[in-house]
Order: C-alpha cells, then structure tokens, then sequence
C-alpha cells in the first residue's frame, strides 16, 4: 500500500539526499572515530559505546504467537535510549558542516530521551547545551537532563503552529545564540534517519543474518522507523513494516487511509496535552521529513491500557524493565506476528528504560494483567 499520496517533495531528491548523506555519515564517523587501546575490549571514549546494542529474544511472546519475536535493546545505549545514535549524528554532521564551533551550544527541543542523550553527547563533545521541554515531561527526564549538565527550559505544551511550542521556542533559542551555535531540528534533520540506516538498520540485519520478516515500532520524529525501513527493504523488499501509533496521534489514518486525522485534536475537542496518551515523544499530528521517508506498509493502533500491560509484563515476564514506547512497540509485534501468522521473524524496539517512568507506567508496580494464549502446535 502506498504510504503517501500527496508528498510535496520529490521523492527522488529526497531518497538522492539521503543515500548521500548515509555515505557521508559513515566516513565522517570512520574518520572520527578516536583511536582505541591494544585490546578491542577498551574503548576510547563514552561516545564508542553508542549502537552495536543486541537483539533479545521475547520468549513469552514468541510462545504466544508462534513467531521469532526480537527486540534491539536500545536502552543499553549509554545515555539510555535509541536516541544516543541521533544526538551524536546530529552533532557530528553540524561539525562537519562548519555550523557547530568549538565551545557552541547545542539547542534541542526535546519530549525527554532526546534531550539526556543531547546532553551526554554535548557534554563528551565539550559543547553546552540548552534544552526546551513541555512541563507534562516526566519529572525523572527533566532531573536526568539537569544532572547531565543542560540548561533546561520547561514551557506549556501548545500546538506546533504555536510560537510557545517547544519546538519553536528552542529555534529561537538557538537563533539568539547566534553563529557558532545550533538547533538540532530531530523532527525534520534528516541525519535522524541516516543514523538508524547506517546503524540500526544495519545491525538488524546481521543479527538476524538477514532472516527478518518484519520490522515493528511507534514514531516521534520517524527517523529510526524511516532508517530501519529504508535499510531492511532495500535488502529484501519483501519485509513487512508496521507502524504502531498511541492515542491521539494523526499517523495511524496517514498509513492506513492517507489522511492526517485524528479524533483528539479535532478543534472543538482539543485538549491541552497535545496528545491524549501517557506516551512521551512517540505520536505525532504531523508528517516530519523524517517520516515522510519511511516506508510503512501497514499500522496499528495501541490504547495506552495494552501498552502499560505489555510493559509490566515485560518485566514479570522476562525481567525487561523497559517504558511505555517499548510496551506498545511489542504489542504491535504481537498484533504483527497474528497477521502474518506462526514461523515469522518480527523485529521491535525496547527504546529505553523503565527508571525514567517511575511516576507514570511503573508508579504503581502491580503484577501484569496481560492475557497471552500459547499458539497452537
């Protein structure tokens, strides 16, 4: 199914710039790569430490379905999440470019991960960084990112049209700082997804020595689903990409019917969290350039209930303490291993870890009320 009907941009160009930009990507982080001691056990700094992370097999789910279900445990990142391979593609392609000077100030707008990536990779870089988050962040991120060493800057949450939204707020930031400095733009920087395809992507597809069926994850930016899917297909075109989509994002209705819809930010219904869901940074009521790439065949949607089930569950289960993003993540794999049916291989994210949602999903440590029939033999 054709994922977009309308795009205003070339497609060609589009796919032009990025196969450019992944080739540039990866030399420039051949060329500044610092060297390593005698042994390959020793690394050289924090950043060698960001991707490489490995695949887990979900035995409880793999039971219920029948299928091979794995996910790439992005939380074993250093700074905690996927997002470590964007902050220091982003960071390093502003060097590259000239844009980012020495002593400069790295600006983000940032729904958490994002921004405690930006500040770990900021701070090993020898840059500042300031960063803007709504004030419906969970508190442990917005703790974490002021112990890391940022600037933080907590605004109301408001549309993107808004000149108070963070992403705005953050442009302008970054503005009055002046040359030297720069605003990171996750949403539309397209090296977000040329990190995921050079890295991500990449890794899936050895891990699984090319035996992937599936790949399976939510979107924020879009950029690790747009990477993984431009990688995976590009080496089997067969491969099935899923969108799992939370409450009162517009993206589900952009796969499944070409659309940008959703029933939350209907004007008269609009609430103030912008999205009506205990995700933070996963959903989005517009296409970023990051999406605009992915290549999407089908999308589910999740209710908040079955992803903070299937994260609990994935810590009585099989010992993963992991977030809501990661919940729904598998519980989109679930519903993708029932579609295509038993002896697949499906590929999902655990994005990052469960200590930054000790006041939301894990508040309350309750046993799982996630019902998982084994598939039949």
């Amino acid at each position: 199914m054709a994922l977009f009907t309308s795009v205003q941009r070339s497609s060609a160009a589009l796919n032009a710039a990025v196969c450019v930009g992944i080739g540039f990507l990866l030399l420039l982080l051949r060329r500044t790569r610092r060297p390593v001691h005698a042994s390959s056990a020793v690394q050289a700094s924090v950043l060698d430490l960001i991707g490489g992370t490995p695949l887990i097999r979900l035995h409880s789910l793999s039971a219920a379905t029948g299928c091979e279900i794995l996910a790439k445990a992005e939380f074993l990142n250093p700074g905690g999440s996927s997002k470590d391979r964007v902050a220091l593609a982003m960071v390093r392609e502003a060097e590259a470019s000239g844009k980012l000077h020495p002593g400069g100030t790295v600006v983000e707008a940032t729904a958490g991960s994002t921004g405690v990536s930006l500040a770990l990779v900021a701070r090993a870089c020898g840059y500042k960084c300031l960063l803007v988050a709504a004030d419906d962040t969970s508190p442990e991120k917005l703790r974490l990112i002021r112990a890391l060493g940022a600037r933080l800057e907590v605004v109301r949450p408001a549309s993107i049209a808004d000149p108070d939204h963070p992403v705005n707020v953050a442009r302008r930031r970054a503005a009055e700082l002046g040359e030297g400095s720069i605003f990171c733009d996750q949403f539309d920087n397209l090296a977000n997804l040329r990190a995921h395809e050079a890295g991500t992507g990449r890794e899936i597809w050895e891990q699984t020595h090319g035996r992937v069926d599936a790949f399976v994850m939510g979107a924020g930016t879009g950029g690790t689903l747009a990477g993984v899917s431009r990688y995976l297909k590009a080496r089997r075109p067969s491969v099935r990409v899923f969108l799992a989509d939370p409450p009162g994002s517009a993206l589900y209705h952009r796969v499944a019917h070409g659309v940008l819809y959703t029933s939350q930010q209907q004007e008269r219904t609009a609430r103030r969290h912008r999205y009506d869901t205990i995700m933070e940074g996963v959903g989005c009521d517009r296409v970023t350039r990051n999406f605009e790439a992915a290549c999407v065949d089908d999308a589910f949607k999740v209710p908040d209930d079955e992803s903070v089930a299937m994260a609990r569950h994935l810590l009585h289960a099989e010992g993963l303490f992991v977030g809501a993003s990661a919940g729904m993540n598998c519980v989109g794999a679930v519903r993708a291993a029932r579609k295509l049916g038993p002896g697949h291989t499906i590929v999902t994210v655990l994005c990052d870890g469960g200590q930054r949602y000790l006041s939301t999903v894990h508040a309350t440590p309750t046993a799982s009320h996630l019902q998982l029939t084994p598939a039949p033999d």
